[in-house]
């Protein structure tokens, strides 16, 4: 039996998200991609059903890097470009891309958020998200996936964009680590994925061990947010701080120090990377089952004289607090009861609990909740709800 060699993986997989306005970007970012980089690339066009694909044919004419068209089962190798085909949804699953028909019931059909998010699942810190021109906002829920397994996003620059809207929408989320033109953004991968504490697969023994370097950060940290991360999950602490040195490119952590000590903006990126809101309205379907058709409707039964409270702790952009007001509201008709209902919901990161507090979500979050939930508790005001 003869073992597989590890060359034929990919270094990183890296997801390209495009719409209007797109095409020229993926060819200038792919003029710009050396042939042999060790990455392979998937990207995902928004393409109308009847369109009879050309990209591949067009972004051969213009890169090394041998374009395909994506296949059901076909095994992502490096130093390859695999594109979605139309009437499709594309994922990937233990290294190999799976196709899918579109689900045209839920009405909004966001194929680069379904691809990312299954990238993050698959491949974790390897996984590498680019967000070029398009309109909407397809690929936001996506980023959230990459940066909370661990992996790394790329935006283009809204200033060389034909279409601002989705990269607007992933800025927006706080977890982009370069904002950049599609032509500066391969010498930035290059660079990122040759970092010696991304090429390593284990978490460092030296940051661990660093004892001095660690008590400086939380210092730091402490003094500018208020909030002691000392006791914080270290593994968890020691992937964040391995990420900030990757993309500041420092290789020591007495250095990342002195780029904490020198650049304060940098404290403030650091605490957002430890306290990344990753979250979704209905985020666990079985659960928020459970909790309408039995404790819910139980609860709003037994208060009858009482005001009911609910504190939502992490509560993040708010999307688990509004999902509890909606089932309270959906188990009051039902029961044809009426209570005073307070939630209270509360997080470390302000600007999540501002972003909370104005309900405003892009239009993805229509792949979560069904038509007569968007309908019922939601204004649509141009590409968002509120």
């Amino acid at each position: 039996m003869t073992k597989e060699n590890p060359l034929s993986h990919p270094t990183h997989y890296v997801g390209i998200g495009a719409s209007a306005g797109g095409l020229e970007a993926i060819e200038e970012f792919f003029s710009h991609v050396p042939e042999k980089s060790g990455l392979a690339f998937i990207v995902i066009q928004h393409l109308s059903p009847d369109y009879k694909s050309l990209m591949v044919e067009l972004l051969s004419k213009k890169t090394k890097i041998p374009v395909h068209r994506s296949v059901d089962g076909m095994p992502v190798e490096p130093d390859n470009i695999y594109m979605i085909p139309p009437k499709k949804n594309l994922s990937i699953f233990h290294g190999k891309l799976v196709l899918k028909e579109k689900d045209n019931t839920r009405g909004v059909n966001l194929p680069i958020d379904i691809f990312l998010r299954s990238l993050a699942e698959d491949k974790a810190e390897r996984a590498i998200a680019i967000i070029l021109s398009g309109t909407g906002s397809d690929g936001t829920r996506g980023v959230r996936a990459i940066k909370e397994q661990g992996g790394m996003v790329m935006v283009q620059d809204e200033n060389t964009c034909k279409f601002n809207g989705m990269p607007r929408a992933a800025i927006s989320t706080g977890v982009a680590d370069f904002i950049l033109a599609p032509k500066e953004m391969p010498d930035q991968l290059m660079a990122y994925v040759g970092h010696p504490y991304v090429i390593r697969t284990q978490p460092s023994e030296n940051l661990l061990n660093d004892e001095s370097g660690l008590t400086r950060i939380f210092a730091e940290l402490r003094e500018k947010t208020k909030v002691d991360f000392t006791y914080y999950k270290p593994s968890t602490i020691i992937r964040r701080i391995e990420r900030r040195m990757t993309v500041t490119q420092t290789d020591q952590l007495s250095d990342y120090v002195l780029h904490l000590q020198k650049y304060p903006v940098e404290v403030m990126t650091l605490y957002k990377e430890l306290l990344i809101g990753v979250t979704s309205f209905f985020r666990n379907p079985a659960a928020m089952e459970e909790l309408m058709t039995h404790s819910m409707a139980d609860l709003i039964d037994q208060a009858r004289n009482r005001e009911i409270r609910f504190w939502v702790t992490a509560c993040s952009t708010g999307e688990e607090a509004y999902t509890i007001a909606i089932l309270a509201k959906e188990a009051m008709e039902k029961l044809g009861a009426a209570r005073d209902i307070k939630i209270f919901a509360t997080d470390l990161d302000r600007d999540a609990v501002i972003q909370a507090g104005n309900g405003i979500y892009p239009e993805s979050i229509a792949a979560d909740l069904t038509p007569k939930m968007l309908g019922k508790y939601f204004y649509k005001k141009e590409e968002h709800y509120q």
